[in-house]
This record gives C-alpha cells, sequence and structure tokens, in this order.
C-alpha cells in the first residue's frame, strides 16, 4: 500500500510538477476489462484530487488519478486510491426509508417517510414558527446541495439554526479569512510549493491528512534549492523530522498556547525591522494596535509559557524574516482551542498577520492556505449551509439579504439576519431542551465526531427533538434517528465541489445508487415540494430539478460577489482539470492565487462581516466598521494570550489533543469498510510523551497498558484505545483528544489572573501627585467600582457554571470573570493610597443586583437571556462608574489612576460588547421558541 513515503521526483524551484498516474483497481479486474472511466475528483481528503472512476458492469471496480489536473497531476493517496468504491458495494448499505414505529426502526417507502418527516415540520412551524426547526450537514455534500439546503432553511422555512460538522474543524479557518481580508476564500495556491523559499506547517501534520500535497512538498525539498521547513506541532511527526533535515524548526509548544507562539514570532519580525513598513501602510489597517499587543511577548516569556527554546522562536522568525517567498499552511492543531472559537481564530488571524506584515500575499511562492479537513467544507461556507449567507454575503448588511431577497423573491424578513447564525454546540442545546424540536442530519454522524458524545446521544435519543437523518449507512447517529433517508454516495449522483485552494470540480454518475436510495439534492428537492415552499409570486421556491439547474442557480447568486462562479458550466468543468475561482469575464479561465494587487475585500458594502473582538468574539458594529474606512487593506488583529481554564495539577498532570492517521477519515464510516486500510489502521490509539509514559508508569505500575485510561481520571466521557509511546516534547501529554485535567465535573476551577507591563501605566506614571488628603465621595466610588467589580467577576462564573452547556457562554464568561480580576488587582494600589468605603447602601448595590438576579441561575433559554441581560446591567454599572472616577483622577492629575481608568473602561467595553451580541443571538429563540 503507498503511503507518504513514495518515492520523490526532486523538483527545482520554479518547475512545474510533472504528472505520475496513480491507480487501483479491484481484485481481478484489469485497465482492457474497464469498461468505461467516468470523470471526478476525490473526497477522502482536503485536497480535491482529480480522478475518473472506473465502471464494470455496472459498478465502481476501481480509481485512476488524472495526469492533467491542476491539482494532482495524476497522483491519490491511500484514502482515495483505497477507501473511494469500497463502501459502494458494501451488503449494509441504506438502501430503503426507514421510520420509527413503536420505538423500533423498520422499512418503508418514500411516500410514508417523507410524509412522517412533512407532517411533523408543517405543525412544528404552524405551532411554534421556524426557530423550532435546526439542519446540520456535513462536508461531504455537493455543492448543489448545499445551495438547495440554504435556499429551503432560509427562504423556506427561515430559521437561523443551520450549521454543519465543519463547526468542529476548520470553521475557524473561515472566521479568521473574514476577519483578516474581508471574506472567506484561500488567498494561495498548492502552486506556491513550487515557488517559495520557506514553509511554515501551523498545526498542520500534513504527511498524514493530505499525502498527495505533502509529496509535492518532498519533491522540493528532496531537490536542488530546496525550500526550508518551519514545522509548529507538539509532537514530533515526518513533517517535523522534515523540518530539521532541510536545516529548518520544530516548535513544539506546549498544548493550547499556540496565541502565545504567534505573538513570539510577530513580535521578532517587528524587532528585527523584517516588516515591510511602506506596503503595510498602504495595505493594512491596525498595525500600531497589534505592536502594543506583541509587545511583551519576548522569546523569553514565550518559551516560559510555551516550553520551548527561545533559539527556536528567533530562528523560526529569521527564517519567516528573511525568506523571498514564504508559504504558509494552517490545520486542525490550530483550528481547535481551549478558548473557544474566538481564541482558536485569532491564533489563525496571527499566520494572516504575519504575511501582511512581509507583504507576503498574491504573489508565486508567498501563499497562505487555510487548510480544511474535508472535501466539500469550501462549498458548505460558499453555499451558507453552515449558517452563513450565499455568495459570503454579510447577514448583518441589509444590501447583501437584499440581493438574496431579490433573487429568490421573497420578503428580505423571511430570512434570518438579525443576529450570528446559531453554531453547532448551540443548535444541539436548543434541541436538548425542545426548542428546536425538528433536527434534520445529512452525511455525518455526530452520535460519535461530536464533543460530550454521552450527551449527544441523549439528545438524539430523547422525545423532545424529532430527529431526521439521511446517509449512506445506519451509523450511530441513524439508530436514534425517528426517520431514516438512505441516501446515494459519491459516484451515485452528479454535482460539483471545491477543493482547498478554490478549485471546481465536477463529479459525474457513474453508477445508480443501490435499492431506493436517492441522491441528497433529490431528497432536499422532494422535502421543498412537500412542502410546498412558494416565492411571494406564489411560483415554486425552488425552481430546479437537476443538479446543473442548481449549479446554474447557484451561478447567479455568486455574481458580483468575491466567491464568482459566473464564468463556469458543466460542459466548461468537463475539461482535463478543475478551475479555481472566481471565474468570469474577468479571469475566464480561473484565478490561481488572490489579492494580487493588494486589495482586499473589506470595504463595509462589500465584506462579509464587519469583524469582532478576538478575545471575547463580540461583533464589530457597521458603523465602527464604516468609520475605519477600510478602502481595500486588510486586517492586522491581534489578542493576548491566556491559560487555559483548566491547568494540569497533580490530580490531572496530563494534557490530552487529538491527532490524526493517514489511512482512516472521521469516524471511518466510509474508510472502514475498506479491507486494505482497515488492515493499515484497524482501531484508535493512544500515545504518550516519554515523559508522560514514566509518569504513567510510575504510578501505576506493570498494568498500564489496561489500566492508562482510568488512571487519568478524565472528566469527561471518553473511548478507550490501544496505547503507544509516542515522540515528543516532555510535556506529560496524552496523545489523541483534548480533555484537559480539572474538577471532577469536567469544567475545571482556576480562573486566569493575566498579568504583564501595561506601557499605558509606566508612562501616565510621570503625571502623578499623590494626594493624601480624605476624599469622601471619591472613596465611595472607589468602593463601589472595587465591589462592582468583584460581584461581577462572581456573577459572571456562576453564569458560565450554570449554562455549561452552552459552550461559548462558559468559555466567554470565565474569560470576561478574567478581565474583571485584573481590574480589582489594578485598583488595588489606588485603593491603598486612598482608601475606600466598604459598607452603605451604595457600595452595596452590586450585590443588590447579584441577589435579584444572579444568586440561582436560572435555566433554559429564557433563562440565559435573562442572566445575560442581568450581566449587562450589572456591567453597565460598573462601566459608568469607571467613567465617573476617571473624570475625578483627571482632575487629580493622577495618571496611575488614569490608566487604570481607561484600561478597565475599554475591557468593560469589550464585556458589555459580547454580552450585547450574545443577548441578541438568544432573544428570538428564547422569547418565541422555548417550551
Amino acid at each position: 500500500m503507498p503511503t507518504s513515503g513514495v518515492p520523490v521526483c526532486r523538483i527545482p524551484k520554479g518547475t512545474v510538477w510533472p504528472a505520475r498516474v496513480d491507480q487501483h483497481l479491484a481484485d481481478g479486474v484489469t485497465e482492457d476489462g474497464v469498461d468505461r472511466g467516468v470523470a471526478s475528483a476525490c473526497l477522502l481528503c482536503s485536497n480535491g484530487c482529480g480522478c475518473d472512476i472506473a465502471v464494470k458492469d455496472g459498478r465502481m471496480v476501481g480509481i485512476r488519478g488524472r495526469a492533467t489536473d491542476v491539482v494532482n497531476h495524476g497522483r491519490l493517496g491511500p484514502k482515495g486510491l483505497y477507501g473511494s468504491t469500497a463502501g459502494a458495494s458494501a451488503t449494509d448499505r441504506l438502501t430503503r426509508p426507514m421510520i420509527r414505529d413503536g420505538g423500533i426502526l423498520t422499512d418503508c417507502g418514500w411516500e410514508t417517510a417523507m410524509g412522517r418527516v412533512v407532517e411533523v415540520s408543517k405543525r412544528l412551524l404552524r405551532e411554534k414558527g421556524p426557530l423550532s426547526h435546526g439542519f446540520y450537514t456535513s462536508g461531504q455534500l455537493f455543492l448543489e446541495e448545499y445551495y438547495t439546503l440554504a435556499v429551503l432553511g432560509k427562504a423556506g422555512i427561515g430559521t437561523p439554526h443551520m450549521d454543519g460538522n465543519t463547526r468542529l474543524c476548520t470553521a475557524t479557518a473561515a472566521s479568521a479569512l473574514k476577519e483578516s481580508f474581508g471574506t472567506d476564500g484561500q488567498p494561495g495556491s498548492y502552486t506556491d510549493i513550487e515557488h517559495c523559499d520557506a514553509i511554515f506547517l501551523y498545526g498542520h501534520n500534513m504527511a498524514e491528512t493530505q499525502t498527495v500535497l505533502w509529496t509535492r512538498i518532498l519533491d522540493r525539498t528532496r531537490a536542488d534549492d530546496p525550500p526550508v521547513l518551519v514545522c509548529v506541532d507538539p509532537r514530533r511527526t515526518k513533517v517535523a523530522e522534515e523540518a530539521q533535515r532541510t536545516g529548518g524548526v520544530h516548535l513544539a509548544p506546549r498544548v493550547g498556547t499556540n496565541l502565545a507562539l504567534m505573538n513570539g514570532l510577530t513580535r521578532e519580525l517587528f524587532e528585527h525591522g523584517w516588516v515591510e513598513e511602506t506596503w503595510v501602510g498602504e495595505h493594512t489597517l491596525g498595525v500600531d494596535e497589534l505592536r502594543k499587543t506583541v509587545d511583551s511577548y519576548s522569546p523569553e516569556r514565550v518559551a516560559e509559557i510555551c516550553g520551548i527554546e527561545p533559539d527556536d522562536l528567533r530562528r523560526a522568525a529569521r527564517i519567516f524574516g528573511e525568506s523571498g517567498n514564504v508559504l504558509s499552511t494552517v490545520l486542525q492543531g490550530f483550528y481547535q482551542s481551549h478558548q473557544a472559537t474566538a481564541s482558536a481564530v485569532a491564533v489563525a488571524v496571527a499566520v494572516n498577520n504575519l504575511h501582511l506584515l512581509r507583504g507576503l500575499i498574491g504573489r508565486p511562492g508567498s501563499g497562505i492556505l487555510q487548510m480544511n479537513g474535508q472535501p466539500t467544507a469550501q462549498n458548505n461556507r460558499e453555499c451558507g449551509a453552515d449558517g452563513d449567507l450565499p455568495g459570503f454575503r454579510n447577514w448583518d448588511n441589509e444590501q447583501h439579504v437584499g440581493e438574496l431577497a431579490q433573487l429568490w423573491n421573497v420578503d428580505p424578513l423571511v430570512i434570518p439576519h438579525w443576529a450570528d447564525p446559531t453554531h453547532a454546540m448551540e443548535i444541539f442545546s436548543y434541541a436538548q431542551e425542545g426548542s428546536i424540536g425538528f433536527l434534520w442530519i445529512s452525511a455525518t454522524n455526530p452520535a460519535v465526531s461530536m464533543p460530550e458524545s454521552a450527551r449527544i446521544r441523549q439528545i438524539l435519543a430523547g422525545e423532545q427533538c424529532f430527529v431526521v437523518v439521511q446517509d449512506l449507512f445506519l451509523t450511530e447517529t441513524a439508530r436514534l434517528a425517528d426517520v431514516v433517508l438512505p441516501a446515494a454516495g459519491w459516484g451515485e449522483k452528479t454535482g460539483t465541489f471545491t477543493n482547498v485552494n478554490r478549485t471546481v470540480h465536477l463529479s459525474e454518475k457513474a453508477v445508480d445508487p443501490p435499492g431506493q436510495a436517492r441522491s441528497d439534492l433529490d431528497i432536499f428537492l422532494a422535502y421543498a415540494e412537500a412542502m410546498d415552499f412558494r416565492d411571494r409570486d406564489g411560483a415554486p421556491l425552488v425552481a430546479w430539478r437537476t443538479a446543473e439547474q442548481a449549479f446554474d442557480a447557484w451561478r447567479e447568486a455568486t455574481r458580483g460577489r468575491p466567491v464568482d462562479y459566473t464564468g463556469l458550466s458543466y460542459e466548461k468543468l468537463r475539461g482535463p482539470t478543475g478551475i479555481p475561482w472566481p471565474v468570469n469575464e474577468t479571469h475566464p479561465e480561473g484565478t490561481d492565487r488572490l489579492y494580487s494587487d493588494a486589495v482586499f475585500p473589506t470595504d463595509t458594502d462589500v465584506c462579509e462581516t464587519y469583524g469582532h473582538d478576538l478575545l471575547t468574539g463580540a461583533a464589530v458594529t457597521e458603523q465602527e466598521h464604516r468609520a475605519l474606512r477600510p478602502a481595500g487593506r486588510a486586517f492586522l488583529k491581534g489578542a493576548e494570550y491566556a491559560p487555559a481554564h483548566e491547568p494540569t495539577s497533580e490530580e490531572y498532570p496530563l494534557l490530552y489533543t487529538t491527532g490524526r492517521t493517514v489511512y482512516q477519515f472521521h469516524t471511518r464510516t466510509k474508510t472502514a469498510r475498506s479491507r486494505s486500510l482497515r488492515e493499515a489502521a484497524p482501531d484508535m490509539w493512544v500515545e504518550l510523551s516519554p515523559a508522560g509514559e514514566r509518569a504513567d508508569h510510575d504510578r501505576v505500575g506493570s498494568g498500564i497498558e489496561t489500566a492508562v485510561l482510568q488512571d487519568c481520571r478524565l472528566p469527561r466521557p471518553q473511548s478507550a484505545g490501544r496505547r503507544r509511546t509516542g515522540e515528543g516534547t516532555d510535556h506529560r501529554r496524552l496523545r489523541t483528544g483534548h480533555a484537559r485535567r480539572g474538577a471532577a465535573d469536567g469544567r475545571g476551577s482556576a480562573d486566569n489572573q493575566p498579568g504583564g507591563a501595561d506601557t499605558g501605566v509606566l508612562e501616565r506614571s510621570r503625571l502623578r501627585r499623590p494626594v493624601r488628603r480624605p476624599l469622601m465621595h471619591l472613596i465611595v466610588y472607589l468602593g463601589l467600582v472595587h465591589r462592582a467589580e468583584q460581584t461581577l467577576a462572581d456573577s459572571l462564573r456562576t453564569v458560565a457554571q450554570g449554562h455549561a452547556q452552552h459552550p461559548d457562554v462558559f468559555f466567554t464568561c470565565r474569560t470576561l470573570a478574567s478581565m474583571s480580576d485584573d481590574h480589582v488587582r489594578r485598583l488595588t494600589p489606588i485603593v491603598e493610597r486612598y482608601g475606600e468605603q466598604r459598607h452603605g447602601d451604595d457600595v452595596e448595590e452590586p450585590d443588590r443586583l447579584h441577589a435579584d438576579g444572579l444568586t440561582d441561575v436560572r435555566t433554559g433559554p429564557v433563562g440565559l437571556l435573562r442572566d445575560l441581560q442581568d450581566l449587562h446591567v450589572l456591567g453597565t454599572l460598573v462601566q459608568t462608574t469607571w467613567t465617573v472616577i476617571r473624570q475625578a483622577a483627571q482632575s487629580l492629575r493622577d495618571g496611575d489612576l488614569i490608566a487604570v481608568c481607561e484600561h478597565a473602561s475599554a475591557e468593560t467595553s469589550r464585556q458589555l460588547s459580547w454580552l450585547n451580541t450574545r443577548m441578541k443571538a438568544a432573544a428570538p429563540q428564547a422569547l418565541i421558541a422555548a417550551r
């Protein structure tokens, strides 16, 4: 079986990667015996390799790489070769719909199954409205299916509850691209490999996840004038070994410290003059703020936080700062964070920052690939099946919403756009509470893949929510459904999909699906027809009936947007290779890389988002964004590193993180049905770093093989697996998964106490004129703000603990609490100077607010909304108190107090901004759909 260790071609810099055709045919089948080849592209990683499906006697019997395709030049990886066709002929394929009758799933016909779905859907829409419906999809459907789902969900039903399993992996990539460049869309190209001088791989074990792309890199690194590699990964992987072999660096940070590492790399660029100041001044915004954010992250401080050598950080920064052209790739190691989405986005944004600071974007050899994990995740994001608006439109821009309303001929008010779309974890929380009573799951297996899988299974099995599952097999999720719909798979239907570097392929139908299985497109069309979704003129809302007609409708949705497909057609895609978007009159043959003119889609009327606070996730308003006057300039954004909420301890000494294997894909629904892949990787395993191995042996002795997971005392649900000793740094790290040690309930007990020098305080201290005379009213207000900050911190933690089923609330409230803790710390020397009044009606007002609403956390959607409101009231008291104290500090000419007031006031504004954003998201579900 071929692996990532295939022979290399030794390709010099600037040389076109030569073709090499890989092929696999079923036992007993020869090339001469194949009836025909059908054009497609591989669906078992995000690389998107062009291929032809071998067909014999109406069956798929093999696969061959397409030598003419721009993505893979004929090559295929192990999963593509051995896993693509194995599931098509599996005996356990779903072939008939099923409904739950008397608690048991039984076979039925399509009319019965769809009738049950439509009956429940109509009843809930009539009784509870569109917020009763949720859709959870995949990164493996076709573009035409995503777009159809987006239209029926957004314009037919009008629900904001749409997301995909991409939320768990590469939603961070999309968010980071939007924050930096204004819209989603990969700036770089695979062809940058042939032209670069250095390649940085951040949290990206490419040798396991994209073997064809890794081979392309090896063909460069083993040739003359090779690029230098820098690998950021806690483990010593094949990528790390190649980095050291090329004279590069393996940076192995502690799990959860990526942001500190990136801040250190960014600081080094500023420190050594590796910033293209003129280019940055002309094409970016925010450089001064970024410089201030990273200023304290010296190599020594970063080394202490991350557990690396200071000189390794310096070496990596020098490679980036002095190389002529740099390609960066990013994947799960950077996308998944203990600080929830906002902080993970900050880490990915930091990669974009490095390229912007050096102007290394939009030219051969200088690109960014914020990689995807699934083959069609990009289409999920483009089409809006993940909750975004189709065509990279901004849900907060009325003009963008109006464009879709005109295109679909519906009232703009039907399209949900009052707040951020509902993310996957929130959808399942709503389903648990019953305010979402109808949940449709397509082509994914959340009973296995979602965090807190035991809780997810309880939700899916409960009577409070009607669950529809469409899939190829009776997965763990399908077994819990009320209705199961058999779907056609790859090679059994026609459609298009787009890979990481925006290359669009057409996958033609090669064989018929088994039994009564239907394409996902046909299933969605049947639902739309049965629901009788109409536009405002009474015509069918979804007017298309074939995949090609759906594609043509999608093309119109992209017209004039950055993701422009208007120059593409099925006929054009039937050529020798896939084509990267945008494709239009300006770029009729496609676009290899974006932003070659250094003009970015950041204008307020163009951008896909107005941006967010990278620490809290609070949204930037249209007015705030417009005031920045982006004018086609990219944004440089930074955020402070915050330690994990659940640090290691004597009781819980191991860090738990996830890994990948080259031979299996996701929950193995497809790849486990390939004998070759199953033999190569038959089950899951656990790796321990050498230090962790020694520590565990000391604790559990010779029984370590079977006792390791029990001894870890993981506070979250876990699965058993074989154990290996991995090569890695001595951070006592458990290797596959990420469960940090904390309190027995899994939520931890330690809170962040961020410190560090504040240059604003140091500069302003020169203005200080200490005032020692009693200031009776000032000390009342100092006592008030002291008590209010402490109460706000306690209340935020209370709400976090009480609503832990909402991960963004849990993690963000704890982060906001740490801000208030920091304000109290900064206030302490001021109180020591002036004194404070600790008792009295005015000082005790925060306690009354806390007692009135936040002593006992409420439950359910309404309870969450009320708790957020009470936090906002308390935060507003804090904010206004800091405002009036600052005025007094100005009069006193106390530079220290002025600095504390300004810092605390700015941070409190961030707290209030997030609370406001989260209340807007919670209000519709709480006030309309909650039971």
